[in-house]
């Protein structure tokens, strides 16, 4: 009888200790997955950013000031395209900015795509998970 009535002082502490743990658990998972979506998103703004440089320091012709609308043009499009599967674009959210310098004695374009992580998530704010206020990265490239 002794045995029994030592089983029933123990009964539902199963629930009582999965009540306390499941919420940690939870965090842990839901907080793993925002992480991840957030660096696949900072990945791809950093691609578009490559491709946008890319695309706006090839060109057909020599460069010249008259074909800088159209190659920052392309850079956008390029950065848009990169960017259009998390429903995100240079005019609906990111800050996109496309700048021609000299580096050197030659022409560069750089591309920079910032997006206000902190303001806009992509994922639901998580209680207890840090994320970065700004999201942003540039690429240059030479201008041939």
């Amino acid at each position: 009888m002794g045995l029994r009535q030592g089983r029933d002082r123990e009964r539902g502490a199963a629930a009582v200790e999965f009540a306390l743990v499941a919420p940690l658990l939870l965090l842990l998972v839901f907080g793993t997955i925002t992480y991840g979506y957030m660096l696949s998103f900072r990945q791809a703004s950093s691609q578009g950013a490559a491709e946008g440089a890319r695309a706006a320091a090839v060109g057909a012709q020599a460069f010249n000031t008259t074909q800088e609308a159209s190659r920052r043009t392309a850079a956008l499009a390029s950065v848009n395209e990169a960017l259009q599967s998390y429903g995100v674009s240079c005019s609906s959210g990111a800050t996109c900015t496309v700048t021609f310098t000299t580096c050197g004695s030659a022409r560069c374009v750089q591309v920079l795509v910032s997006y206000p992580y902190a303001a806009r998530p992509l994922t639901p704010k998580l209680p207890l998970v840090p994320l970065p206020q700004t999201l942003s990265y540039t690429a240059t490239a030479r201008v041939s």
